[in-house]
């Protein structure tokens, strides 16, 4: 019996330290002095982007060369990408204050417009040295369901040191922010609010 307790606990100790430590986690940001030009008007709704499997998850997307496909080691997203540029696109919106309200699906407000996005590119590309983040977005009628204009929106960041968590992710970071305010700034989802 005693045999038997201490291989259970010495199973149970090994359990606990395999993992090794966690990974670092980072978080974006949204820019926070964006002019939107005119009083507020019009409701937006912003479902959260599609992206390809690659960018869906929680892990930093490192391109070692064209078509290859690797990760940062020891470094993720504090949510899923999609689901994080979700709420920091809200946020920059609502940063802009030109838009009577704005949210997601199921926030129970009755929208002009649904900003339709996609994240083409979230990525650091190694053979440069730069943070790449590219966005296509779609303002669509909510009344009519037609597309009133649609644009593709990128930006480039240097790394600006070793490609690791921290200058990674600031340089996506960054590069996401200029994404946002050239988003924000541009008349796609006012056309017509």
């Amino acid at each position: 019996m005693a045999r038997f307790a201490l291989v259970f606990g010495a199973a149970i100790a090994l359990a606990g330290c395999g993992g090794g430590k966690p990974p670092s986690t980072f978080d974006l940001t949204a820019p926070q002095r964006l002019s939107g030009g005119g009083g507020p008007r019009g409701v937006l709704i912003v479902p959260e982007p599609t992206a390809i499997a690659t960018l869906d998850g929680q892990r930093v997307v490192v391109k070692p060369s064209a078509g290859e496909v690797t990760y940062l080691p020891n470094a993720q997203w504090a949510d899923r990408l999609p689901k994080l540029v979700q709420a920091r696109m809200i946020e920059a919106f609502e940063n802009a204050r030109w838009l009577s309200a704005v949210g997601r699906p199921g926030d129970r407000l009755s929208p002009d417009f649904q900003l339709v996005t996609e994240i083409r590119s979230f990525e650091i590309e190694a053979a440069t040295g730069t943070a790449y983040v590219e966005i296509t977005a779609k303002a669509v009628n909510d009344k009519t369901g037609k597309i009133a204009v649609a644009g593709v929106f990128s930006a480039r960041r240097p790394v600006g040191g070793a490609i690791d968590g921290p200058n990674a992710t600031r340089a996506l970071d960054g590069a996401l922010a200029e994404v946002l305010a050239k988003l924000v700034t541009w008349r796609g989802p006012r056309a017509g609010a």
